[in-house]
């Protein structure tokens, strides 16, 4: 029998608890004490969550022997600001020395940018770190030995480094003493890196195998030098199909989120290869003319961002000698030279549609070529190839995004192959052309330059509004009329020249990686020709509502559980005892008190103290929680705030009737930690309006193009029509459907269900309305939650329409079909639909008619039908849908 990994453990919390099982666990002080926003995408949170559990509730988790976990995250999806909140937890646990070490100077240089820099836009941290009462500093340390116990305290080393300074002592630096009386956290970047012992069966040569097995060695014997200490593994590559691997992190993978999860959940660019059989400088150019593209069109939407471009040689040779080729050739392009590659018949319909756009927005060829001169000169490339070269620009590199950096073009070998943080790379071009496949299957560079291409997929951030993702693609589904021309500034385009065999092997690297789906279907919804001759289809409306920013104006007061509530305050009873080893131990009960107070009665002066300590309290920041407070005064004495909070303190019997000014301060500053991370987790930025305002039909649903990518353990119906399927539980032919207005659905098999559901009644509907559309939402639509302005976007909207003598009444119902596995994830999307009918409000401008807004409880065929098929009843039953 085979036993079940830890991480597959773990995802049981979320299978049965839903995603906020972890998400619960994560105390304010992480999110609190990081960059303002960060941390907060749900599998980052998850991520968090999971080592919380695991560290306070997970029953195996080891006892008395030091901890060994492995992060198996995709690039890009923030590892190092894991490492940073998983620090500041640990710091709460009393652990106060970090060793974080890697394979690559470059990564710790970058690394130190985000754990000690303030003035980096890569910091991670907030600018000030507040954990408890205490203001905290985080400090580079070279040892253990002299650091202060109350700072966070940080050594950085190569693993290289690190092997040779603890076998090989020097003056001030790390030595084994350093961790034989202190728990230390030792933290592994790259962590497939000490894997050299485990690999004893792969392909190394005996150098390599002794070099590298010596570091794993030594890394070890510091793991194992104190039972408290911890090691954090963090990788992308970890080589889980190798069995000595595999077996190795059976029970120590903590968090496994690959690059196909990544990608599936839109974090990456989606990546493009563009083959063109031309000499290199010809295929540099159309980079370029892509590269410049997207700043035209970053600009015409007001985004100061800048695109970027790799050009990767074989050699650091032969990448020198194509600089200065093409330095000089910027120097001289001309208008002739972009209309050369305009004029080309083969030319590929992206590059087709670059020159549209500078023809449509009055970019003439003669002016691009003038820009391009200026973009790419020779001071906006740098070069990356020599090690002192790299070492020197790693700023420079590493900070790309910067609006005062202005380089445009990187040229390197390998020296970007691993630890480069840059978002706005959208462009690849490989300078040679060469392949390293055996029997069909990716070779060491192949693969090499699959994980670069992984790495420049990083997403490049953008939002119009605030209801669009901030950290995700936005344009993956697209009208048949136009594709949106924000569409490329979320795609990497990698030049190859024309090399069909080794397209092949990259497409099969970049599919061993998960970057890039095993296939990629277009499916054209389109709507019926006779449902755009309706009069519903050309006057009808949809309605939606809005979200809107959260004043918090209507917050006068502490939340009633705070007030409410008696907070139970524990003071330490200061028992000591000595015993006999030996001796059998006869137990102490330690007698103790409760008394409850006001908070109040402690006096004016004590709480203004405690406020004093915690940064949180200052006025200014508890304006943006409560807005109509006047005064920290206020604060204190109004029963809307303190004058009313209780508190029951517990201590020794003498104690508690002699609280001193210590005891007094100590039980406010727990109460207010309580109040801080109540008003932070009740905070909310947005809500969703309860009204709802009309939009033309005609408008919102529109032909679509859709893109759906072939993935194991997706839905197997997603993609499929429902008239092509084999399951005959779910097949139905449409196209002689009027109530269904597109040509197909290719939705899931939830959804092949609720069409098949509403085939079944639909007799029934067209009995009582006159009219019945149903209608699939593929991303033509939002609605926003009312309690916190979450967008959602309903699968299905039913529209059905009664006439009445006097009135017409029609009515919109919003439908999510919803896999079983969802279900408890999605429960807040659930509500929100079931209180539409009872909240929305939609301004009546027509006496003739009305339109009633419903929201139906989730279906799904095995879990929820009857429930589904009790609420819907009531639209088919005379009058029990009018309100």
């Amino acid at each position: 029998m085979i036993m079940q990994s830890l991480n597959q453990i773990l995802d049981a919390g979320v299978q049965l608890g839903g995603p906020e099982f972890y998400k619960l666990r994560v105390p304010n002080s992480i999110y609190q004490n990081l960059k303002a926003g960060f941390g907060k995408r749900p599998y980052q949170q998850e991520a968090f969550g999971r080592f919380i559990y695991y560290w306070e509730e997970y029953p195996q988790r080891p006892k008395g022997v030091p901890i060994q976990l492995l992060y198996h995250m995709a690039t890009g999806s923030g590892k190092t600001l894991i490492m940073a909140g998983l620090m500041l937890y640990l710091y709460g646990k009393g652990f106060r020395n970090f060793l974080f070490f890697v394979n690559s100077t470059n990564i710790i240089e970058k690394t130190k940018d985000n754990f000690l820099n303030p003035a980096s836009s890569k910091y991670l941290f907030a600018d000030s770190i507040q954990l408890g009462e205490k203001q905290v500093r985080i400090k580079e340390v070279d040892n253990f030995s002299a650091a202060n116990q109350d700072d966070l305290n940080i050594v950085f080393s190569t693993i290289q480094g690190l092997h040779l300074s603890l076998n090989i002592p020097r003056e001030n630096a790390i030595t084994y003493e350093d961790f034989t009386d202190k728990k230390i956290v030792l933290i592994s970047d790259e962590a497939h890196h000490i894997n050299a012992e485990t690999k004893k069966g792969s392909e190394l040569n005996q150098l390599e195998l002794f070099e590298i097995t010596s570091w794993e060695q030594t890394v070890f014997k510091i793991f194992n030098s104190n039972p408290d200490n911890i090691l954090l593994e963090f990788t992308a590559t970890a080589d889980l199909t190798q069995p000595e691997i595999e077996n190795k992190y059976h029970n120590k993978i903590i968090f496994d989120y690959p690059l196909k999860e990544f990608r599936k959940d839109g974090y990456s660019k989606e990546v493009k290869v563009l083959q063109a059989d031309l000499p290199d400088f010809k295929r540099a150019l159309q980079a370029i003319v892509l590269s410049q593209l997207r700043r035209k069109i970053f600009e015409k939407y007001k985004k100061i961002i800048k695109p970027v471009i790799l050009f990767k040689s074989r050699t650091i040779k032969e990448s020198e000698a194509f600089f200065t080729e093409f330095t000089h050739g910027i120097r001289n392009i001309k208008e002739e030279d972009l209309i050369d590659i305009e004029s080309n018949v083969n030319l590929d319909p992206v590059l087709q549609n670059a020159f549209r756009f500078f023809k449509e927005n009055n970019v003439s060829l003669s002016n691009l070529a003038t820009e391009l001169k200026e973009d790419f000169a020779e001071e906006k490339c740098v070069s990356v190839n020599s090690q002192s070269e790299s070492e020197q620009k790693q700023i420079a590199i590493n900070t790309l995004e910067d609006e005062d950096n202005e380089y445009r073009a990187v040229f390197a070998v390998d020296k970007l192959n691993e630890g480069w943080d840059v978002l706005n790379l959208f462009d690849i071009v490989r300078l040679y052309n060469t392949r390293d496949a055996k029997a069909g299957k990716p070779g060491r560079t192949t693969m090499s330059e699959a994980q670069l291409i992984g790495r420049g997929a990083r997403y490049c951030p953008f939002q119009f509004s605030s209801d669009q993702p901030l950290y995700q693609r936005k344009y993956d589904v697209r009208n048949t009329e136009e594709e949106h021309e924000m569409k490329i500034c979320e795609e990497l385009y990698y030049h190859s020249a024309y090399n069909p065999r080794y397209i092949d092997e990259l497409h099969t690297a970049l599919e061993e990686i998960g970057i890039k789906a095993k296939e990629v279907r277009q499916r054209h919804l389109k709507l019926k020709p006779n449902f755009k001759e309706t009069e519903f289809y050309k006057a009808g409306f949809l309605f939606l509502n809005e979200q809107y920013k959260n004043n918090h104006e209507d917050i006068f007061s502490l939340n009633k559980y705070i007030i409410e509530t008696t907070h139970n305050i524990s003071l330490a009873t200061g028992f000591t005892k000595a015993t006999f080893a030996f001796e059998k131990q006869v137990k102490v009960s330690i007698s103790k008190k409760q008394k409850d107070y006001y908070i109040r009665d402690f006096g004016h002066h004590v709480i203004l103290k405690a406020i004093n300590k915690l940064e949180f309290f200052q006025f200014t920041n508890l304006k943006n929680y409560l807005p109509n407070l006047k005064s920290i005064s206020e604060f204190i004495t109004s029963k809307d705030y303190l004058g009313e909070v209780k508190v029951e303190v517990e201590a020794s019997e003498e104690r508690i009737n002699n609280l001193t000014q210590s005891d007094k301060v100590e039980a406010v500053v727990k109460i207010l930690e309580e109040i801080a991370a109540n008003l932070q987790s009740d905070k909310v930025d947005f809500k969703g309006s309860k009204e709802f305002k009309p939009y033309m039909v005609k408008d919102k649903i529109k032909d679509k193009i859709l893109e759906i990518a072939s993935e194991n353990g997706g839905d197997k119906e997603y993609g499929i029509g429902q008239a092509e399927t084999t399951n005959q539980s779910l097949n139905l032919d449409l196209s002689g459907k009027d109530w269904y207005v597109f040509n197909e659905n290719y939705g899931t098999s939830e959804e092949k269900y609720l069409v098949k559901y509403i085939n079944k009644v639909i007799d029934q509907l067209k009995a009582k309305y006159e009219a019945v559309y149903l209608i699939r939402n593929e991303r033509n639509f939002k609605i926003f939650n009312y309690d916190d302005g979450r967008p959602l976007e309903p699968d299905f909207v039913l529209f059905l329409m009664e006439r009445e003598p006097k009135k017409s009444f029609h009515y919109q119902i919003f439908i999510e079909p919803k896999g079983g596995h969802l279900i408890k994830q999605d429960e807040w999307k659930e509500k929100f639909l079931k209180h539409l009918k009872e909240d929305h409000r939609i301004q009546q401008l027509w006496e003739d008619k009305e339109y009633i807004i419903w929201g139906m409880p989730f279906y799904n065929e095995t879990e929820r039908k009857a429930e589904f098929e009790k609420a819907f009843s009531n639209l088919i039953q005379d009058d029990n849908a009018k309100r």
